[in-house]
């Protein structure tokens, strides 16, 4: 998460818990990116 900023730029709390929610959900496409997909063969 620091790599995405080291503070919530929002001040209002709704508006801290969706910039959090798209702070995750962007790092979990990052991680979903980087893992291998292993398909069996014959």
């Amino acid at each position: 998460m620091k790599l995405l900023g080291q503070s919530l730029m929002a001040r209002d709390f709704d508006r801290q818990v969706a910039e959090l929610q798209v702070r995750a959900a962007v790092l979990n496409g990052y991680t979903a990116l980087g893992i291998p997909v292993t398909e069996p063969m014959g």
